[in-house]
């Protein structure tokens, strides 16, 4: 199972804002930190605003912030949220399945099952499960903070 980058992207996102919750974010300062494209950025935050996980204030002074609590922001639902479709194999898309031996096929059934199972396991985890060991937080802000200096 591989996620987009558009996912990788946005759950840093939101490991970085819930880290550091005291503080608003820009795009900008995201993508300095990360060494990611701020475009690209752009997206994933507008994603994110829309499936209610970050708010964005705006304004001179303004930034983006978590709009929920890191235990209340699951991450079944972020993957939900900022991946495309579960498309694993070809007939999973009845609008574009070319595949020939579709109804006679016995994968479909096992793929589904793998992917419920992915899912499940992300949907047991919320964002304050990845930044509450307080030595990896301290890490993952040191190296946020040594490629922003780094620019």
């Amino acid at each position: 199972m591989r996620v987009t980058l558009h996912t990788d992207y946005a759950l840093r996102m939101l490991m970085l804002l819930a880290s550091e919750p005291g503080e608003l974010h820009t795009i900008e300062e995201v993508s300095t930190r990360y060494g990611i494209s701020r475009n690209h950025l752009m997206k994933v935050a507008q994603t994110l605003v829309q499936g209610g996980f970050v708010e964005s204030v705006r304004g001179r002074s303004g930034g983006l912030r978590l709009r929920r609590r890191p235990q209340d922001i699951n991450l079944g639902a972020v993957i939900r949220t900022t991946e495309d479709g579960f498309n694993l194999v070809e007939c999973f898309d009845k609008e574009s399945n070319t595949c020939v031996i579709s109804s006679a096929c016995g994968l479909r059934g096992p793929m589904e099952e793998a992917l419920a199972a992915f899912l499940g396991v992300l949907d047991r985890y919320t964002l304050a499960d990845l930044i509450k060991n307080p030595g990896r937080l301290r890490r993952m802000r040191q190296l946020l903070h040594q490629e922003a200096e780094a620019v």
